[in-house]
């Protein structure tokens, strides 16, 4: 279940809010509850982008329906609108690698997925860019209609608006991804530390999220190439973020202002561990699908187990987490299912053979509907 972090941005002039209680220690044996947030849109005080007074804003859409409830759903998705678009948009994607160092006295370890490897001998940045969400190599069949080979998400994208893209069929939304120069990371003991054995063996990397953002809110004010039109997204591997000292969150996203001029953007970990939760390209995935149909994290929807179109949220309570297997260049990536837009109340003729979920794990429409 997706958490909205509101108390975190109370107002502009008092963005970040502290919480009580630093990272979990490993000793202290938490209860480890695996999910993805989303930080409300906030204007951050003082923080201005390089290019962002002459920059494009994100290519987006403004769409309707009404739900089983008899109310109209307003939303905006990145992209163009599949009713009337027969083309491919392409949105420039900015991966930001992070390396988290944590000192002698949080765990005396670096994590960097720049240098730490996966099995087949790819970094992590390297098998995330060779991985279904940017790779368009996968033909992907959905209970016997061929949606096209295509980017994971494109692909998501084109099932969740099936009525339209089966006569639209040069329709995609595709991101054009650019590796950037690392950012590192020097995490105080106060803001998280190194702990062992969370989910699955291994050692991880903890933080508290409000220091974590406070820390991208720096780094995308400093990149040129950052602006509304672009999405910026920023890497972890083998770190879960943590609210309280609660653990674990796997990634989120956010934007800084509204629509439709807001920068948005979004971070995901990377856990290089089979069968853990944000396991691979898990948690972006997720995170991906998430910005492509919320990208501003303000579209409202009448569910009781989301008020929000939240779309990874849903199934990342499923077996493995929602994730399903895609091998790719001899690696097996797990990529998260996501809901269709019916899920939260639309006609379910929207989408491919009328699901509710791309994989079709789930059978029917959201609580409340």
């Amino acid at each position: 279940m997706r958490f909205a972090f509101t108390a975190a941005f109370v107002a502009a002039s008092s963005l970040f809010v502290s919480f009580a209680a630093s990272a979990q220690s490993s000793d202290a044996a938490p209860t480890l509850v695996p999910r993805y947030v989303v930080l409300p849109p906030h204007v951050v005080p003082g923080v201005r982008f390089p290019e962002s007074s002459t920059a494009a804003s994100l290519v987006q859409w403004n769409g309707s329906y009404t739900d089983l409830l008899g109310h109209t759903i307003n939303y905006t998705m990145a992209g163009m609108n599949p009713s009337s678009s027969n083309a491919t948009t392409t949105i420039k994607a900015l991966i930001i690698p992070i390396k988290m160092v944590y000192g002698a006295t949080n765990g005396n370890m670096t994590f960097d997925p720049m240098v730490d490897t996966v099995p087949g001998g790819k970094t992590v940045i390297q098998n995330i860019v060779a991985s279904p969400l940017f790779n368009a190599s996968v033909d992907y069949v959905q209970g016997g209609t061929d949606l096209g080979t295509a980017q994971y998400i494109d692909a998501y994208q084109r099932g969740n608006f099936w009525s339209s893209v089966s006569t639209n069929t040069g329709y995609h939304t595709v991101l054009q991804v650019t590796v950037l120069p690392e950012k590192t990371i020097k995490v105080k003991p106060s803001q998280g530390q190194v702990v062992s054995n969370y989910f699955t063996p291994g050692f991880r990397g903890l933080m508290d999220i409000n220091a974590f953002d406070a820390k991208l809110q720096g780094f995308m004010a400093a990149i040129k190439k950052v602006n509304p039109g672009v999405l910026p997204i920023f890497i972890t591997d083998n770190v879960f973020l943590t609210s309280g000292g609660g653990c674990c969150i796997g990634g989120y996203h956010s934007a800084n202002a509204s629509q439709p001029g807001g920068q948005t953007y979004s971070h995901a970990s990377y856990i290089n561990s089979a069968g853990s939760f944000a396991q691979d390209v898990s948690a972006l995935s997720h995170e991906l699908g998430e910005w492509m149909d919320d990208p501003f994290v303000d579209n409202s929807v009448g569910c009781t187990d989301n008020s929000i179109m939240e779309n990874g949220d849903p199934i990342e309570g499923h077996a493995n987490y929602g994730g399903f297997p895609y091998t790719v260049g001899g690696f097996t990536y797990n990529l998260q299912s996501l809901v269709f837009i019916p899920y939260f109340g639309a006609p379910t003729s929207t989408s491919v053979n009328h699901w509710y979920s791309f994989q079709n794990d789930i059978g029917t429409f959201c609580p409340g509907q």
